[in-house]
């Protein structure tokens, strides 16, 4: 897992959780990334403070600093321990609901489809959809939810 800190163009400073670096790219591209306080899709990378390595473990490489837009109102100040909780309590339990899922993939439309029309048998699935599969899943009056936390499909955990 790698762990940005993203802003939003209102200026909303949040982090995101992502498999690497190319996952990030790939949900930017594809317009999966929203700011959780107003919604716009205009997300980038704020500014990180490059990791430094302790002394004698020089092998660690610092982070590029990304520069934020002129206009954005970022802030540096350390996350409320309340908000922090509350974030911790979100991925325990998003964690214990996908325990008892299973992952499909690239087929979470088409198998939530099948659940819903009776074709096969209705089980708890998680996996990954477009946007548009998700607009079109909800239009036909299925249940669909966004992970909140992302995760790691299984066959890419070491």
């Amino acid at each position: 897992m790698i762990v940005f800190d993203l802003h939003c163009d209102n200026g909303h400073r949040f982090e995101g959780w992502f498999g690497s670096s190319a996952d990030y790219d790939q949900q930017r591209e594809r317009g999966l990334l929203d700011c959780p306080e107003c919604g716009s899709s205009v997300v980038g990378k704020a500014p990180m403070a490059p990791a430094v390595p302790a002394k004698g473990n020089a092998s660690q490489a610092a982070r590029p600093v990304e520069e934020p837009k002129a206009e954005a109102q970022l802030s540096n100040a350390p996350m409320p321990p309340e908000v922090k909780k509350a974030l911790e309590t979100l991925a325990k339990a998003q964690a214990k609901a996908l325990e008892k899922s299973t992952w499909v993939g690239d087929k979470f439309a088409e198998k939530a489809r099948s659940q819903h029309y009776g074709e096969i048998d209705e089980i708890p699935i998680h996996g990954k959809a477009t946007r548009e599969e998700a607009e079109d899943l909800a239009s036909e009056g299925i249940a669909v939810a966004p992970i909140l936390f992302p995760i790691a499909p299984p066959d890419e955990l070491n």
